[in-house]
């Protein structure tokens, strides 16, 4: 759905004459730019390994959000305990007992009420286990995004068609803007004021 709609226009500086063809594009462009799908609330799954010895991991897609009617963001989240790596070697005894249970390998569920979650920053600090050994990988779905469109992304938006619209070769007449056209145009449509406004958003690693 785009960013701004018609009745928005004159609040952001575009006049209420503007083709949709141009706000959806620049709708487009601003998820390719945030690499994400949409900035409205949306369910994500990703795999992250655990940094050796620690017990918390980041999420990609911020901010965390529930989507109703759920009261949570966090959706599921599982833990594995693999064969440590290189120079990640457990105790001998905590290898003994993983082994004898065949951990290694299995995924495990984790309780989310459990999970100590930091919706601004996407990190989750985990329980520890009942054998006190430290998850290897984890598994999270979850919900993040905007519940409802703000004031930045919405000027972002208006910016990026106004810099369309200013930039000749795109200054043409025609029925539907091609997102492919205006994605080769990307690096002069998203100035630095745009980034600035758009720097939240962006996904924390590629995925």
């Amino acid at each position: 759905m785009a960013y701004l709609q018609p009745a928005d226009y004159p609040n952001y500086g575009l006049p209420s004459s503007t083709s949709a063809d141009w706000v959806a594009a620049a709708t487009a462009l601003i998820n390719s730019y945030c690499r994400r799908p949409d900035l409205n609330i949306v369910q994500y799954a990703e795999r992250l390994r655990v940094v050796s010895g620690a017990q918390t991991v980041r999420l990609s897609y911020l901010p965390l959000a529930p989507l109703p009617p759920a009261s949570t963001a966090l959706i599921s989240m599982q833990g594995r305990y693999a064969r440590p790596r290189r120079g990640e070697a457990l105790h001998e005894s905590l290898l003994e007992i993983a082994w004898a249970f065949s951990l290694p390998g299995q995924w495990i569920s984790i309780d989310t009420s459990a999970v100590d979650c930091d919706a601004a920053t996407g990190e989750l600090q985990m329980p520890w286990n009942i054998l006190g050994m430290p998850y290897n990988e984890v598994a999270v779905t979850y919900t993040a995004g905007l519940a409802s469109i703000g004031d930045d992304v919405k000027a972002a938006c208006a910016q990026i068609v106004r810099n369309a619209q200013a930039t000749p070769a795109l200054n043409a007449s025609r029925t539907k803007i091609d997102t492919m056209w205006m994605q080769y145009f990307s690096s002069s449509l998203l100035d630095e004021t745009v980034q600035t406004w758009l720097r939240p958003y962006v996904a924390n690693r590629l995925g």
